[in-house]
């Protein structure tokens, strides 16, 4: 498990093919590889990595077939820039959200503009996702946590502060630019509560004020 916050923006050193998947090599930056294990997980670019080598600067992970087809990882290079969180500890400061790393799907940005000091983003998810977005709700981008500040079917904006494009690579987004996502980790759990699926034979199909009342979401 993750936070959503940001510790380093890393730089890719290598890429090195392995039978159809992928060994990445990731230099830290200042994320430093102290008390860093092998297989423990790192957060990159949102992805949930596990560390199979380290050394004094940085760490190596390998990359699914899978993760390369549902993640923008088959599009990194060489010299790419990408932010790097290490697993949340009990004694980590829950400062986003609960991340899992475990990517729901790639988004697209369609417009980047000022707002202010600020930076607005527009961007387009799969439209699968789009029942999970709410506005002021939480979404992980590149695995960073983010408010959503407007919502329009599966588009979504974001209003992103000096200080996170200064400490991740949000500021490298341009229009077209492909970017990871994962949506709200309860709003997946309260869906599967909540709505029926035919492993229960549960008929509910649709979340209504009656189903939220019989359920106890609502009283009297």
């Amino acid at each position: 498990m993750f936070t959503g916050i940001i510790q380093a923006v890393g730089t890719v050193a290598g890429m090195e093919s392995r039978q159809g998947d992928l060994r990445l090599t990731i230099k830290g930056g200042r994320l430093g590889m102290g008390g860093v294990s092998l297989g423990d997980s790192i957060a990159t670019n949102g992805v949930c990595l596990t560390v199979i080598d380290l050394s004094a600067d940085g760490f190596s992970a390998d990359v699914s077939r899978e993760t390369l087809s549902l993640t923008t990882m088959q599009k990194l290079k060489p010299g790419s820039r990408v932010n790097l969180e290490k697993a949340l500890t009990l004694n980590t400061p829950l400062g986003g959200h609960l991340v899992s790393g475990h990517v729901d799907g790639v988004g697209r940005v369609v417009d980047r503009r000022d707002d202010a000091r600020s930076i607005r983003f527009s961007i387009e998810a799969p439209a699968a996702l789009g029942r999970y977005i709410a506005h002021k709700g939480s979404i992980c981008v590149d695995g960073v946590s983010l408010t959503v500040n407007g919502v329009e079917g599966a588009g979504f904006e974001l209003n992103i502060v000096p200080h996170t494009l200064r400490q991740t690579i949000m500021d490298d987004y341009r229009a077209g630019s492909e970017v990871n996502l994962e949506v709200d980790l309860i709003a997946r759990y309260l869906e599967r509560l909540v709505l029926a699926d035919e492993e229960t034979g549960n008929s509910a199909s649709a979340v209504t004020e009656a189903l939220l009342r019989a359920r106890g979401f609502i009283k009297d």
